[in-house]
């Protein structure tokens, strides 16, 4: 499994804001930390925007800032908001499915239930989870 660049791209963006929320962050300033396209960032922006993860103001004072708290950002309802789908295998689309392995196959079952558990594990956390602790760690340590 792959996340999309888009959603990449969201994570960085509500990162960056999350680290420095008593300021506006503009996209070009965006664009120049994280070396990513301003195109690209610009639908970023004004998706986030639209789906009411930041504030977007124009002009001389404007940029962009989290419209939430970073506790309020669930990382599994990002994630499924911005991924096109979970379709890992042509047959969890049954309408558009030519396997015919399809009727007696175990394949869509378990990577079925290994989507339902990573998306699971997402929703155990928040944007603040992400962010470094006070003491300069990260608050969430990979496991092995």
């Amino acid at each position: 499994m792959q996340l999309t660049l888009f959603t990449d791209y969201c994570f960085r963006v509500l990162l960056h804001l999350a680290r420095e929320p008593q300021r506006r962050v503009t996209v070009a300033e965006l664009s120049d930390w994280h070396g990513l396209s301003r195109h690209h960032l610009v639908k970023v922006a004004h998706w986030l925007g639209r789906h009411g993860y930041v504030t977007t103001q124009r002009g001389k004072q404007g940029g962009l800032r989290l419209a939430r708290a970073p506790q309020d950002i669930n990382i599994g309802q990002v994630v499924r908001a911005t991924e096109p789908g979970f379709d890992l295998v042509e047959c969890f689309d049954v309408t558009r499915s030519q396997c015919r392995l399809q009727p007696d196959c175990g394949l869509a079952g378990v990577l079925g239930d290994a989507t339902r558990a990573f998306l699971a594990q997402l929703d155990q956390h928040t944007l603040a989870d992400l962010l470094p602790s006070p003491d300069g760690a990260r608050a969430i340590r990979r496991t092995r």
